[in-house]
């Protein structure tokens, strides 16, 4: 199974569309919150959201979302990166609440090779996070430094750094 993508693989127009979903839980909602020190009650307080929000229950922290798409993205478009050079925007768009699943899909917007190294390139991506109904709650645009085949080839392949098993005996 490929993991990523060469810079010569990238064609400008191809979508990616990222498989699995994931539905997003309570917990998975809170983990998050807790890790990173986002402690919003609209996130956190069930009480809050019920009794002081339009929403009536808690919103998953947006930068979840974010996380859980970007994520997603890896095995179709930054697995073989070098470098993530910049998010150049990021919106979120509509809420997630706990018990939704998130799909997401990548659109190859540009590419452009290295102008001072020959074996890479840099790919310009739109990622859209969407719920089990269409409704999408994200979207946010970066590039990527991506390398070419040369590159891999030069420092071992598709599976660089993999060990060989030692025979059994």
């Amino acid at each position: 199974m490929q993991f990523g993508r060469y810079y010569e693989e990238f064609e400008v127009g191809a979508v990616y569309k990222h498989w699995p979903g994931k539905t997003v839980t309570e917990y998975d909602d809170h983990l998050f919150c807790l890790l990173t020190m986002n402690h919003h009650p609209l996130h956190m307080d069930v009480n809050y959201a019920e009794k002081t929000t339009d929403f009536g229950k808690n919103v998953v922290v947006g930068n979840y979302i974010y996380s859980l798409l970007l994520g997603m993205s890896v095995p179709d478009v930054s697995g073989k990166a070098i470098a993530n050079l910049e998010i150049e925007s990021l919106r979120h768009v509509a809420p997630t609440f706990h018990g939704d699943t998130i799909y997401g899909e990548t659109t190859v917007l540009d590419k452009t090779p290295s102008k001072s190294k020959d074996d890479r390139g840099v790919v310009h991506v739109e990622t859209i996070g969407y719920k089990q109904d269409g409704t999408v709650v994200c979207i946010f645009r970066r590039k990527v430094m991506v390398p070419k085949h040369s590159y891999g080839e030069a420092r071992g392949g598709e599976q660089p750094g993999r060990p060989e098993p030692t025979p059994r005996g």
